[in-house]
């Protein structure tokens, strides 16, 4: 189901991005975030498809397996919003020690 491996790739690629930020990668962090908002647009546009649908009269059958799929697309969103905060503060920390040091003259 591409709900599942587009939730999936999202949750990945914002997991790297953290890891990118915590190596001070900061540009490759960015890069991975802008991959897990395509990831998550791409599940996002199936989601509307499957509700307009349901609108027009074509009810989609509540099975295990799409309940793990919104899971799995509700996760990667909260994985993201997450990353996207932790970034934040690495890039504020990295910003913070760098102007520390070139002042201070201390590593």
């Amino acid at each position: 189901m591409q709900l599942i491996i587009h939730g999936g790739d999202a949750r990945a690629y914002s997991m790297k991005a953290i890891q990118a930020a915590e190596k001070g990668e900061f540009m490759e962090a960015d890069k991975l975030m802008g991959e897990a908002r395509t990831s998550l647009n791409k599940a996002h546009d199936l989601q509307t498809t499957i509700i307009q649908e349901e609108i027009r009269g074509k009810p989609t059958n509540t099975t295990l397996l799409m309940v793990h799929a919104q899971d799995h697309v509700m996760n990667a969103m909260t994985v993201r919003d997450l990353a996207q905060h932790l970034i934040q503060l690495r890039e504020e920390v990295h910003l913070f020690h760098t102007q520390k040091v070139n002042q201070e003259g201390i590593a």
